[in-house]
């Protein structure tokens, strides 16, 4: 867990997948793992199928760019992290016993640290034939605490609610957000930031797959709900931002002291949310 002043440098690598084209694909993201250290980032975070691309039109069609965990992207991840001394969360399609994932691993130098499975999946792209993960978890790096969720997670508030009641103070997003879905960057990353106040570091992707534009944009939002850094629309490259992931644990605003107070987190009533179970 991070003290009070540590500031972490987060890396926004907003790439342009290019679909099945694994070994392609694995490239661009170590050369931009080498670019983000090389501009001081320690947690580097790429999108949703950063690996595979994301418009598959069956399961069929998606399994050859699908890879186990650990596997070939893994290891060459690792070797960079260890290298760099840096901590990677990388977006692909994972295979594991017949099933498809659409995950994300986090890597650092002391090897792979956890992957997450998407939990819930729309119906659109790979996600149409993927299995669900069951899991939220939150991970302790070296200076932050993080939970993960992918792309659709984001709009189903009781699962960043539950990253930050574990104690996440940083919530990673990889995502596809694909024209249609503005009220993500627009609203819901500001959202989920402030109503559980931490972290929100969203990365997008770019281009155009299967006749589908993806709409960048990638963020880091404050527990404020403040966006302090925002990619472009159209471009490829890498976005930093400069955090003190402490600031997460702080939940109570105090605009006037027993005047103007609010707690998003502390103000609950869990006896009248029976209807969430």
């Amino acid at each position: 867990m991070s003290n009070q002043t540590t500031t972490l440098r987060v890396a926004l690598a907003q790439t342009a997948p290019l679909r099945g084209a694994l070994q392609e694909n694995r490239q661009t993201i170590l050369a931009r793992l080498h670019e983000a250290a090389d501009g001081g980032a320690r947690l580097i975070v790429f999108p949703e199928c950063a690996l595979s691309g994301y418009v598959f039109h069956s399961a069929e069609e998606a399994l050859p760019a699908s890879e186990p965990v650990p596997g070939p992207t893994t290891q060459a991840v690792l070797e960079v992290c260890r290298q760099r001394n840096i901590y990677a969360v990388v977006g692909l399609l994972e295979r594991s016993e017949g099933q498809i994932y659409n995950s994300a691993f986090v890597a650092g130098p002391e090897g792979l640290i956890t992957t997450y499975r998407k939990c819930h999946l729309p119906v659109i792209g790979v996600d149409r034939f993927a299995a669900r993960g069951n899991t939220l978890p939150v991970i302790d790096l070296p200076s932050v605490r993080i939970g993960l969720l992918i792309c659709y997670d984001l709009r189903f508030p009781e699962a960043a609610r539950t990253l930050a009641l574990r104690g996440a103070e940083v919530l990673v997003l990889p995502t596809n957000w694909p024209e249609g879905a503005e009220s993500s960057p627009d609203f819901l990353t500001r959202a989920r930031a402030w109503e559980n106040r931490i972290f929100v570091v969203a990365c997008n992707r770019v281009g155009i797959e299967e006749g589908i534009r993806f709409l960048g944009r990638s963020q880091v939002i404050t527990p404020a709900g403040t966006c302090i850094q925002e990619a472009d629309p159209h471009a490829e490259g890498i976005w930093y931002a400069d955090i003190v992931p402490a600031e997460a644990r702080q939940k109570r605003l105090i605009v006037r002291p027993g005047v103007f107070e609010l707690d998003p987190v502390g103000h609950r009533r869990p006896e009248l949310y029976d209807a969430l179970l």
